[in-house]
């Protein structure tokens, strides 16, 4: 991304001279003081899609406790549209002080550079990595009238019918889409994919038999499960579910193959480092909290997990690598 196209798109020249100014205060500061004193102010936690989903709804759990310990309100606020992007963009033109959280999900900082054309922000220089917020698994699923019960035996009615077998998704570029691509490449299948205009759509075309094959969130999953539906096949997790104890990971039949779906707060890059570490160490403590995890776990959500701002940042460059390779075999283009 050249300077240029940074200025129009990213923080810009306004937001560089907040970031200055932060830092400079910074430096006249005592050791230590800035995350005495912080936060002083309510924090706002931009969640880049409408409210009702996922995202908003593990946002709404971790942000009560968050501002107990913060001693300050944290506000959701919600931002949707464009695959979470304009929400993104706000937190990047939002002062570097630590006062604006962005709840991330895969899209915005690691798959949408590889879907969308001229990003109004940079992933990479605009961010700073605080800890992650949760990371889950997507299941595996066959309407029951695929005669497959096992990963081994979808693979297997694959080959006999290249092309023939389809896949849903919540749509094009859509962890549920890429999921399902991942599948096809590892295991030297072709299945044709259908996408939708959200998960929901798209598990009631499976449940009723006009898709074959789902890999998305769980929770929307269940009541389609329990009315014998949809049948389980795997979890994409490199581990079992202790939820779904006796379904198998792809890895048992794939090694190798994983698909984790993680949550995780960033905040604007120039936020001083004691701010950072001071949110840090308090998400760290709310996430550890069983009564959170309970709560979650009841909601379908996936599990609280934290970790240090370097962790999240490897994460994050991790699944850059794997799923800019995915998108570029399967030749998705910017749009």
């Amino acid at each position: 991304m050249t300077g240029k196209h940074h200025e129009k798109g990213g923080i810009g020249r306004r937001g560089a001279f907040a970031a200055a100014a932060s830092l400079a205060t910074a430096a006249l500061l005592p050791r230590g003081s800035l995350a005495q004193s912080y936060p002083t102010r309510p924090v706002r936690m931009i969640v880049p899609f409408v409210p009702g989903g996922g995202a908003d709804l593990t946002a709404r759990f971790v942000a009560e406790p968050l501002g107990a310990e913060l001693g300050q309100t944290v506000v959701v606020e919600n931002r949707g549209g464009a695959g979470g992007t304009i929400g993104t963009a706000a937190v990047a033109q939002a002062p570097a002080d630590g006062y604006t959280l962005l709840y991330g999900t895969p899209g915005p900082l690691v798959t949408n550079r590889f879907l969308m054309a001229n990003l109004p922000y940079d992933p990479d220089r605009d961010f700073a990595p605080v800890s992650l917020l949760t990371q889950g698994a997507y299941l595996m699923v066959v309407n029951k009238d695929v005669p497959a019960r096992s990963v081994s035996d979808l693979i297997a009615l694959a080959k006999a019918r290249p092309g023939e077998l389809t896949f849903a998704s919540s749509g094009i570029g859509a962890g549920s889409h890429l999921s399902g691509e991942l599948l096809c490449m590892q295991a030297g299948i072709r299945m044709s994919h259908v996408p939708y205009r959200g998960t929901g759509l798209a598990l009631q075309d499976v449940a009723a038999g006009r898709v074959d094959v789902s890999i998305d969130t769980y929770g929307p999953m269940i009541p389609l499960i329990e009315a014998g539906n949809l049948r389980p096949i795997a979890v994409t997790s490199a581990r079992r579910s202790p939820d779904l104890p006796n379904v198998p990971t792809v890895a048992e039949t794939l090694p190798g193959f994983e698909v984790t779906v993680m949550n995780y707060v960033c905040v604007r890059s120039g936020t001083p480092q004691p701010i950072i570490q001071r949110l840090n160490q308090a998400l760290v403590k709310v996430l550890a909290d069983p009564a959170l995890r309970e709560r979650m776990r009841a909601a379908g959500a996936s599990p609280p997990v934290s970790s240090t701002p370097e962790e999240l940042g490897g994460l994050l460059r991790t699944e850059v690598a794997k799923w800019g390779e995915v998108i570029r075999r399967v030749g998705i283009t910017p749009r």
